[in-house]
C-alpha cells in the first residue's frame, strides 16, 4: 500500500500564479462543478477579478450518460456574464481522462461561441483517453486507473485531498 501526501493549499498557490498568466484583460474564469467551481471561485477573489466566476457542469453533454443517469441536481451551469467573444479561463481540480472537459465544451458552446479557451487544472493525473492537455497544471501525479483523487473544501474555505481505492 502506498501513501500520497499532496498540500492542496501549496499547490492551489502555484494553480494562483500559473492562472494570474493566462489571463487577458478580457478573460473570464470557469470552473468545473464541483471541485473546479470552489476553485475559480477562489482564484476570483484572489485575483482581484469584478464580478463572479462562471460555473458549468458536464452532466448535459457526458458520453457516459447512458450508464451514469441524471443526477436530481444535475444543472448547476450558470454563467454571469456573455461567452460569446469572451477568453475562458475553464478551470478544473483534477484532469484524468479528458471526458469531462470535453463535455464542459461542449456545454461552454450551448451559450455562445468564446474568442477561446484555456484549460488550467489543480492537479493533472495523466490516463487521458482525449487529445486534451491543460496549458497550465500545478501539479502533474501518477495514480492507477482504479484510484480517484477528488479535491475537499472544509468550511473554512480550505482545500485538501481525498484519495480513494489504494
Amino acid at each position: 500500500m502506498s501513501t500520497l501526501l499532496l498540500d492542496a493549499e501549496a499547490i492551489y498557490a502555484d494553480l494562483l500564479q500559473g492562472v494570474r498568466k493566462l489571463m487577458r484583460p478580457d478573460s473570464a474564469l470557469v470552473g468545473i462543478w464541483s471541485g473546479g467551481a470552489w476553485l475559480a471561485e477562489r482564484l476570483q477573489t484572489d485575483l482581484g477579478l469584478a464580478g463572479s466566476a462562471g460555473v458549468i457542469s458536464s452532466s448535459l453533454h457526458r458520453d457516459d450518460f447512458g450508464s451514469r443517469g441524471m443526477s436530481a441536481s444535475a444543472d448547476h451551469t450558470k454563467l454571469p456574464f456573455d461567452v460569446s467573444g469572451r477568453h475562458i479561463v475553464l478551470i478544473d481540480d483534477v484532469l484524468f481522462t479528458g471526458r469531462t472537459t470535453r463535455a464542459v465544451i461542449n456545454e461552454l458552446f450551448d451559450f455562445g461561441r468564446p474568442a477561446s479557451v484555456t484549460l488550467a487544472v489543480l492537479v493533472d493525473r495523466g490516463g487521458r483517453e482525449l487529445p486534451i492537455e491543460p496549458a497550465f497544471s500545478a501539479a502533474r501525479i501518477h495514480l492507477a486507473a482504479e484510484q480517484r483523487l477528488r479535491l475537499a473544501k472544509d468550511d473554512d474555505g480550505r482545500f485538501s485531498f481525498d484519495l480513494k481505492g489504494d
